[in-house]
């Protein structure tokens, strides 16, 4: 839910539009998905304290995505 009232602001508010407002949408769920990789290779790991490395992994991934990547890590974190 708060992924789809985000976009709908970002549209709606900061004037995204066209091809700007695809490209955001797919940084947002590749950003995603980076983070949920991120997730899943600290619990397959499963090692003590680890936690924040594959967060700030994730972080850095999603954000590299641009715009979109970014406010998914905000979101996300």
């Amino acid at each position: 839910m708060k992924l789809f009232i985000g976009l709908v602001f970002c549209s709606l508010i900061m004037g995204v539009s066209g091809e700007g407002w695809y490209s955001f949408f797919k940084a947002a769920v590749q950003g995603t998905s980076d983070m949920w990789r991120a997730f899943w290779d600290m619990k397959e790991a499963n090692y003590r304290n680890s936690g924040r490395y594959f967060r700030a992994r994730g972080n850095y991934e999603a954000a590299q995505r641009g715009p979109g990547g970014i406010w998914a890590a905000k979101i996300l974190r």
